[in-house]
Order: structure tokens, then C-alpha cells, then sequence
């Protein structure tokens, strides 16, 4: 399975870090082992909201080749949903299984067209914003409407990479999963669409 993150100026990093750290756990599993993934983006270097940078490894690249597109949120999801060259270059995941967003990503998700007929969640404090981009906006931590999954706020991207991780490897191993990340909490507000 590959795996494309996407960066951008703006960006909330535990967003990206929480759903990561879980998630890149699947290259510990037999039957994932070949897991891999990329941080992309648009530029070689995105800051976040409060200063700090990352290096991009891959520039612009074509994201359908990837099995799974996971988008952060952050303050820059505001304005970048209006940014016509990054809004093109996100529809290119047209063809990627997994959509994956945690927090206000869920408005790239919709801005780009992968939130149709969708529902979906967001930040709790940008339900409104969702609204426009989906077919219903679900008050909830997590939703998956087929292959689709959109996750609340921040928080959430722990429990939002061990849901998705379960899909893989089962329930058992995301038990000893949450105890190698001493995360002694289940989550709750998981709602499966279809």
C-alpha cells in the first residue's frame, strides 16, 4: 500500500503526526509490510500554523497513484479550498481507494469534488463551512461513507488512524497497538454510511 500525505502552509501538525504515527504502524504487520508512503506537496517546504517547517519529498506528484490520500486540516484549509492550483492537483487522487481527512482537510476533500453525495465530518467549529462541500455534515468524531472516511478535530486523528488501521490488521492487534501508545481511550461518534 502507498500512502500520500499531503502538506500545505497552514497546516495543523498534530493533524498529520497523530493519523501517522498509528497508521505507518502497518509496515510492523506481515500482511502490510510493504507499506510505504510519501509527504507531498506543492513546494519542498511547508510551515504550520504556529512557525515550525517540513521537508516535502515529493513535489506535485500525480496522487491516483497511491492506495491511500490522507488530509490534515489547519487554519491554511480556510483559503487553499479557493486555491485553483492546488485544488487541481488534489483531484488527481480521483483514483485512490482510501480519502482519508481529519479536522477541516474534510474541506479539501469537498473542494476538490470527493465529498459529493457524501457524508461527512469536520472541526466541530467549521461544521458550516462542510455544509456546501457534502450531502450531510454527521456531528460526529469519525464517519466513513464508502470510501471515504472524514474525522472531527484535532484529537481525533489518533482514533481516527486506528479505525483505519483496523481494517487492515484487525481488532486484536490495534489493542496492542494502543498499549505500545499507552492510548488507554476507545473511541466513540463512529459512524459507517455504507
Amino acid at each position: 500500500m502507498k500512502i500520500a500525505f499531503i502538506l500545505f502552509d497552514g497546516i495543523t501538525f498534530l493533524d498529520l503526526v497523530g493519523f501517522y504515527d498509528v497508521i505507518t504502524r502497518l509496515k510492523h504487520f506481515e500482511a502490510t509490510k510493504d507499506t510505504s508512503w510519501n509527504m507531498c506537496g506543492l513546494k519542498e517546504e511547508i510551515t504550520d500554523e504556529l512557525g515550525v517547517t517540513l521537508k516535502v519529498n515529493r513535489v506535485n506528484p500525480y496522487l491516483s497513484e497511491y492506495d491511500m490520500l490522507f488530509v490534515p486540516g489547519g487554519l491554511g484549509t480556510r483559503a487553499l479550498r479557493y486555491d485553483v492550483e492546488f485544488i487541481r492537483w488534489l483531484k488527481t487522487a480521483q483514483d485512490v481507494k482510501y480519502k482519508i481527512s481529519v479536522c477541516t482537510g474534510s474541506l479539501l476533500l469537498g473542494a476538490a469534488g470527493f465529498l459529493h453525495n457524501k457524508k461527512a465530518t469536520t472541526h466541530p467549529f467549521s461544521y458550516e463551512l462542510l455544509e456546501p462541500y457534502c450531502k450531510e455534515v454527521i456531528k460526529t468524531r469519525i464517519v466513513r461513507d464508502g470510501d471515504v472516511i472524514t474525522g472531527g478535530g484535532v484529537s481525533t486523528s489518533i482514533d481516527l488512524g486506528l479505525f483505519v488501521i483496523e481494517q487492515f490488521i484487525g481488532k486484536e492487534q490495534i489493542e496492542n497497538i494502543k498499549k505500545q501508545m499507552d492510548y488507554p481511550y476507545t473511541a466513540e461518534g463512529i459512524i459507517e454510511v455504507s
